[in-house]
């Protein structure tokens, strides 16, 4: 009944200086809602990537190439090599693996239809492809083994580029990739946006097609895809692959690996890892923003305790004890915190629910997990305790008869 009461009065003293109020706690408001913010965005971006990533199971392993580390000072780092003959190897030697694919990653190749051209990102993969990445064709079909056997020139589109090309008919449209024509014999399912990256901008050719436009050196520094036959032999796939390529690509024993074999889990580990690591990072920066607000709600305090000297008095001369003056004051404290806690609340997930609408694609919305307003709610109770019970405790120790004689 007391507690209700102390907060009954804390707010009454909040609402009667409404203005002061507001400015005390603005260091804890911008704070609460800076965090607030970046966890509702950085937390949309996790289940955005999660849920790519796990479209394509838990089977799903890359290979990438890696510049040599083993390098001094002034040393130009050595050409990674990870072929296509690499990822033969690894297919026909390493057991377990249901798909492979190479692939070649080139932005910006100009492409043409008539009058009509674009930038796009180029693909260079074979036919296992759409099932490894679990990105299928929604109008005509994927290349075939045949297609890539015989180096046809053969294209398949994603949505934007029948959309930028206006191609009203693309199955059969034939398209100039730099000076190389091809025809089109598929459209990609649509994807959206993710990480700035649009899934639906995208040309692929058969992998050899593809060295055509770009060059054989491109196939000297590609990526490779694939999907284990089971997630129970994922393990033993990467150890079997990391063996076959220290011994394909002549890596001593204790020498780093040109090369990197991440599997799902493992992705979603770093990638968790480095969202994570943003969190922190903005959250001690705006921590800065918390203690200003604590040491505003510190001086207002003791301000406040000025002003009401003879109101302690008056208590303290009717019967009030020590720790009920303490008390009062430290809930004062506490709910002036928590008011701005909650203000900055409602304010970062209306900023960060802002900020996810303005991005690009297929952004998901603003997502604040329950921790985080425990957190935010736990940070305003803390400061609100740490910040008050100076002036709380200078409060609680007025003697009644000076506090009745202040003026």
């Amino acid at each position: 009944m007391v507690v209700s009461e102390n907060f009954r009065i804390a707010l009454r003293a909040l609402r009667a200086n409404k203005m002061r109020s507001i400015l005390t706690t603005l260091g804890i408001i911008i704070g609460v809602a800076a965090v607030i913010a970046v966890v509702s965005i950085v937390q949309g971006l996790q289940f955005m990537i999660t849920r790519e990533l796990q479209g394509v199971g838990a089977t799903y392993v890359m290979v990438l190439p890696k510049q040599d580390q083993n390098q001094g000072p002034g040393v130009i780092a050595r050409q990674v090599k990870l072929t296509w003959e690499d990822g033969e190897a690894i297919r026909s030697q390493v057991p377990g693996i249901r798909l492979i694919t190479p692939l070649i990653v080139a932005p910006g190749r100009q492409i043409k239809y008539r009058d009509r051209q674009h930038s796009t990102m180029l693909l260079g993969v074979n036919q296992d492809w759409p099932e490894a990445n679990n990105h299928q064709v929604d109008v005509g079909r994927f290349f075939s083994e045949i297609d890539l056997r015989h180096r046809r020139k053969v294209a398949v589109v994603g949505r934007k580029i029948v959309e930028e090309l206006s191609l009203s008919e693309p199955i059969g449209a034939e398209i100039y990739v730099g000076d190389l024509p091809v025809s089109i014999i598929g459209v990609m399912e649509k994807r959206g946006q993710a990480l700035g990256q649009d899934s639906d901008d995208l040309l692929f050719l058969p992998f050899e097609t593809a060295l055509m436009v770009l060059g054989r050196d491109a196939g000297d520094q590609i990526q490779l895809r694939l999907q284990a036959a089971d997630a129970t032999v994922v393990e033993q796939v990467k150890d079997g692959i990391i063996q076959l390529l220290r011994q394909r690509h002549r890596i001593a024993e204790g020498q780093p690996a040109d090369f990197e074999v991440m599997l799902q889990d493992e992705l979603l580990e770093t990638i968790g890892s480095i969202l994570g690591m943003i969190t922190t990072v903005v959250g001690a920066v705006v921590g800065v923003a918390l203690l200003v607000g604590g040491i505003g709600i510190m001086n207002i305090m003791l301000v406040s305790v000025t002003e009401r000297t003879r109101e302690i008095g008056i208590r303290k001369a009717v019967g009030a004890r020590r720790q009920d003056v303490l008390a009062q004051f430290l809930i004062e404290a506490v709910t002036l915190s928590l008011v701005g806690g909650g203000i900055g609340l409602v304010a970062g997930y209306g900023l960060g629910a802002l900020v996810a609408s303005l991005l690009p694609g297929d952004w998901p919305p603003a997502h604040v997990p329950l921790w985080a307003v425990l957190l935010a709610v736990g940070f305003s109770v803390i400061v609100g305790v740490f910040f008050g019970i100076y002036p709380a405790g200078k409060a609680s120790r007025l003697d009644p008869i000076e506090a009745l004689r202040y003026e």
